[in-house]
């Protein structure tokens, strides 16, 4: 019962911050990016953490199911930061991302003479995934933390455009964090409480489009069995800035890597 108070307690501030955030979700990520002055794990992005311990849960997925010799591209890429690693795997690497202020800055972070390329691109939008096809042949894909915070007709877009782009030799590995309890108590759990939210969580709450789950039954949703093959999924741990001291947050998490059919 305490708990619940303590929930209905934060509704007015996060209604607050939650009534500033644009209603169209491009220019909602466009004035986020653009107001961010830190990356990393001391930060202002909520979901840029180091990438290690995440990233372990990912390599033998890749591993048992991808084409090294392909392309690869992060969907979503925001700073640049998993483009980067993937670019260790992959003979090259492009991020893309709706926010033209999150691929400058993602230029700006990446070392010259790194296989890596960067574009603002909407892959909900028709004719996108055409478009990078016909540019790089079929592609592995990378998806971290972007299916959770778009609306279903949104989600079959893009899994549309990623069906295009993968080809018949590309592979698809996404990520996303399955909190399955309600958003005040997601916010609790990343430590908001009535008098405090962290400034990674507010930055979040009053800048970009409302979270949601994202988990095997909206998978099955977005990616129909007709069209692609699971290959593997399960539970994983999402890693998010430290909100207080210097551990970082873990989130429940979900992923999935498929092939088309």
């Amino acid at each position: 019962m305490l708990r619940i108070v303590r929930q209905l307690l934060m509704v007015p501030e996060v209604a607050r911050l939650a009534r500033h955030t644009p209603r169209d979700p491009a220019a909602a990520w466009e004035g986020y990016w653009s107001d961010v002055r830190a990356t990393g794990t001391r930060g202002e992005v909520l979901w840029d953490a180091d990438i290690g311990p995440e990233a372990e849960q990912y390599t033998p997925a890749m591993d048992s199911s991808m084409d090294f010799s392909l392309p690869v591209l992060d969907v979503g890429c925001g700073n640049g930061q998993w483009t980067r690693w993937l670019a260790l795997r992959f003979p090259a690497a492009v991020g893309v991302d709706v926010a033209e202020s999150a691929v400058r800055r993602a230029r700006q972070e990446t070392d010259a003479g790194q296989a890596v390329s960067f574009r603002a691109l909407d892959l909900t939008e028709s004719r996108a995934g055409d478009m990078l096809y016909e540019e790089y042949g079929e592609m592995n894909v990378f998806v971290r933390g972007v299916f959770h915070v778009l609306r279903p007709p949104q989600r079959r877009q893009l899994a549309q455009s990623l069906h295009t782009v993968t080809g018949r030799r590309g592979r698809v590995l996404l990520t996303e964090t399955n909190y399955r309890g309600t958003p005040l108590s997601y916010m609790q759990s990343l430590g908001a409480t009535p008098g405090s939210i962290p400034h990674p969580l507010r930055k979040a709450i009053g800048g970009i489009p409302v979270p949601g789950q994202f988990g095997a039954r909206e998978r099955r949703a977005a990616f129909p069995e007709a069209q692609w093959q699971l290959l593997a999924d399960g539970p994983v741990t999402i890693e998010a800035v430290p909100m207080s001291g210097d551990r970082t947050t873990a989130i429940p998490g979900y992923f999935a890597t498929m092939g088309t059919r």
